[in-house]
């Protein structure tokens, strides 16, 4: 058994106002203000508020190499790190008593946002006081379902070894990948809905001397899925370009919900016995507006079950592998009933996707 224990988040600082966005994306591409104009209603459709960066507004009006983008990438992606990890092994909402860093016996590091060899949790490793013995899954390339896959992959280690103790990070710098001679369509939609965020889990196993720091019930995993389609690797990801990363993101991944993910949920619901009424709520990462509409349809559950994945999407945009996690804080601040049932989803390039059944206790 896998226990859900603690989460923390490294918020960057620059905070900008969906409107204020707008206004910077017509002014960069002012020259092709007609086809500019013909999607601008998608900032508006987006329902995103507001978002987070790290870098501010000035960045985005210059034009930058790959490797000013990956070394900031480096950078910010230590320091956003360390703050997500201090604050999920400090976090009073909780724990009753911090857990000490060498308490962590494998660390899981999840980013596709920029690169970095040796990885950036060796950064991390050096930065605070981890045992030298400890273990390293960094995980890149999985997008948005990274924070899903890294929590499946973290229970199957736990389950062989129930007295130990996990620690995944989610760092996602999206906004140091915007191009600015990038018109595609692709690129006007990632400039609405893309943000930067980093989160942590804390994850313990069945007999891990650990869990009598917790303060609060914590929810278990119980199942995990995971479904590829194949032939499908131009729905969504990066076209690596002189300039950095550009991003792929298909107009087909709403119909996909309806049909790839519909079949890998409804099989999970059969597999696991389970009815739509048993769940308490969705932790779902919120890849958007649509795709979050047509999980809705596809699962045939109330907005109400969504609400925090909404709640996300609104405060802080789509930050990738990161945003699942920001969900799964939320949900774990409620008083969730003992016995509930969540279900935890993300959908993710490959293309790929993640189910997890969780059960609070």
């Amino acid at each position: 058994m896998t226990y859900i224990c603690s989460t923390g988040l490294g918020v960057p600082p620059n905070a900008i106002q969906q409107e204020e966005i707008t206004e910077l994306v017509q002014g960069i591409f002012r020259s092709s203000s007609r086809h500019i104009t013909r999607l601008l209603p998608v900032f508006k459709n987006a329902e995103v508020a507001t978002r987070q960066f790290v870098v501010n507004r000035d960045w985005f009006q210059a034009d930058h190499s790959f490797k000013e983008r990956n070394d900031l990438y480096q950078q910010h992606a230590v320091t956003t790190s360390l703050e997500a990890i201090d604050n999920c092994l400090a976090n009073k909402t909780f724990l009753k008593k911090e857990v000490p860093y060498d308490a962590i016996d494998m660390i899981l590091f999840v980013s596709s946002t920029g690169i970095a060899t040796p990885s950036i949790d060796t950064y991390l490793y050096n930065q605070r006081d981890f045992r030298s013995d400890i273990k390293r899954m960094p995980l890149w390339g999985l997008g948005c379902a990274g924070g899903a896959i890294a929590l499946s992959r973290a229970h199957d280690w736990i389950t062989a070894n129930p007295d130990k103790t996990a620690l995944i990070v989610c760092c996602e710098l999206c906004s140091l990948t915007f191009q600015r001679s990038d018109l595609k369509k692709s690129n006007i939609i990632g400039s609405a809905l893309f943000g930067d965020g980093t989160a942590a889990v804390l994850l313990m196993g069945e007999t891990s001397p650990y869990r009598s720091h917790l303060k609060t019930s914590p929810a278990k995993i119980l199942h995990t899925s995971s479904r590829t389609k194949k032939h499908s690797t131009d729905v969504m990801g990066w076209d690596v370009t002189d300039q950095g990363l550009e991003v792929i993101f298909s107009r087909s991944i709403p119909s996909l919900v309806d049909s790839f993910w519909r079949e890998h949920s409804s099989a999970f619901f059969k597999e696991r016995e389970l009815e739509e009424g048993m769940i308490h709520s969705y932790i779902a990462h919120p890849g958007g507006k649509k795709v979050l509409e047509a999980m809705e349809e596809v699962l045939e559950t109330s907005k109400t079950k969504l609400k925090h994945s909404y709640h996300v999407l609104k405060n802080h945009g789509n930050m990738s592998s990161a945003t699942v996690f920001y969900v799964l804080n939320e949900v774990m601040k409620e008083q969730n009933p003992a016995k509930a049932k969540s279900i935890l989803s993300a959908l993710g390039p490959g293309f790929s996707s993640e189910l997890l059944l969780l059960e609070w206790t």
